[in-house]
C-alpha cells in the first residue's frame, strides 16, 4: 500500500491557504484559495467522514478547489488495495480532462488516511481562535462536518 501519507494545511492568510501531501513516493505542494469553492473544506470532511462510514460509492468522490487561474480535483475512489487518493491539476476552470495532470497519488486504507487529514484538520481546529481563522479564511471552520469526521473517526474499528 505503499508509504504514509502526510497532509498539511497551514493557517490562512487573505483567503489563501499552503496545502501539500506526501509520502515516501512523491510530494506535492500548492496554495488554494476560499472562493470559488467555498465549502471545499466542509467537502472535503464529509467525503473523508464517508470513506470511514462506508458510504463512498465504488464511483468515489472528486473534490473541487482552485488556485486562480489553476483548478484542482481531489479524488478519492475505493479500489482492491483501500483507497485511492489523487490530486490532478487543471490549467483553468475549463476542467477539460485531456489537460489536466496527475499531481499526486497515494493508496491506503481509509482510517490511515483520514488520520493524515485528521491531524492538520486538528490543527487548524486547535488554531482558529488564534489565527483569526474566519477573518483570514474568509468564512469559517466547518465545526459541524469536523465535529462528525471525529465522531466517525472514534466509531471506526481498525
Amino acid at each position: 500500500m505503499g508509504n504514509k501519507l502526510e497532509v498539511s494545511f497551514n493557517s490562512p492568510q487573505c483567503g489563501w491557504m499552503s496545502v501539500g501531501f506526501k509520502d515516501g513516493n512523491s510530494e506535492f505542494h500548492t496554495t488554494t484559495a476560499h472562493a470559488p469553492h467555498k465549502y471545499a473544506l466542509g467537502e472535503l470532511l464529509e467525503i473523508l467522514t464517508s470513506l470511514l462510514d462506508g458510504s463512498l460509492d465504488k464511483a468515489g468522490r472528486i473534490l473541487h478547489w482552485n488556485r486562480d487561474p489553476e483548478e484542482y480535483d481531489l479524488r478519492f475512489v475505493p479500489d482492491e488495495n483501500g483507497v485511492r487518493f489523487e490530486v490532478y491539476e487543471y490549467p483553468d476552470e475549463g476542467r477539460q480532462a485531456d489537460h489536466r495532470e496527475l499531481v499526486f497519488s497515494h493508496t491506503g486504507n481509509a482510517a490511515d488516511i483520514c488520520d493524515a487529514f485528521g491531524e492538520t484538520f486538528a490543527r487548524l481546529y486547535e488554531d482558529r481562535d488564534t489565527d483569526d481563522f474566519e477573518f483570514n479564511w474568509h468564512q469559517p471552520f466547518p465545526g459541524a462536518e469536523f465535529e462528525r469526521f471525529n465522531a466517525a473517526r472514534a466509531r471506526h474499528v481498525r
